[in-house]
């Protein structure tokens, strides 16, 4: 289906802000590291914000630069897209609402603090309000959309388990316990599974108008 000029223009604008966002975040870390290079590195990439703002930039380049290839097919699915925005949007909120008290980076590291939880969650939402067909999702699509945000717990609390640092205090096992901390998570669960099925409501409600 042939994008009309808003649509791509939106796309470019995400696509450029998240790949920059995700460039300068992973320069500033090497710059600013306290800890060897492999581990700094690792211990970026255990954050689920750089790992969902990365699945934001590249399903939406494949979207933009290769819409007919295999990848480009599967990231324009709207469930996934769908889900992509449930991510991102969770990334906002968590580090708005419990984190953002806790930081006060200053500098080019505000920037990207700001692009990666605020600025590029405000463009994914408002491409998925404008750009997004959602009449064909289901409420059985919020199960498989759990499936990231689950991997990434399961592999969190092992690698802590291992040793490495906990990459968010409110699952810190170590500073927590492990029954807060699964309290912790239900919470956030929760936050998945409403968002989830808020989005499915609204693509019901706006199917059933299209269809009056």
């Amino acid at each position: 289906m042939k994008r009309s000029n808003t649509d791509t223009l939106f796309l470019s604008i995400i696509v450029l802000l998240s790949w920059f966002a995700i460039v300068l975040q992973f320069d500033l870390t090497l710059i600013n590291r306290q800890l060897p290079l492999l581990q700094s590195i690792a211990k970026l990439f255990s954050y689920f914000t750089i790992l969902t703002n990365i699945l934001v930039a590249t399903a939406l380049s494949f979207i933009l630069f290769s819409p007919t290839s295999l990848c480009g097919r599967f990231f324009s699915s709207n469930k996934v897209l769908t889900a992509t925005t449930v991510y991102i949007i969770v990334v906002g909120a968590i580090y708005n609402v419990v984190l953002r008290p806790l930081y006060s980076p200053q500098g080019l590291n505000r920037l990207a603090d700001e692009l990666l939880h605020a600025v590029v969650p405000l463009m994914m939402v408002l491409y998925w309000a404008c750009f997004v067909g959602k009449k064909t999702l289901k409420w059985s699509d919020m199960w498989t959309w759990l499936l990231y945000p689950l991997a990434y717990l399961c592999v969190t609390l092992l690698a802590g388990a291992c040793g490495a640092a906990y990459p968010y205090p409110f699952i810190d096992v170590t500073q927590l316990g492990y029954s807060r901390v699964l309290i912790n998570c239900l919470g956030v669960a929760a936050l998945f599974i409403g968002l989830s099925l808020l989005m499915i409501a609204i693509g019901k409600i706006s199917g059933s108008k299209k269809t009056n």
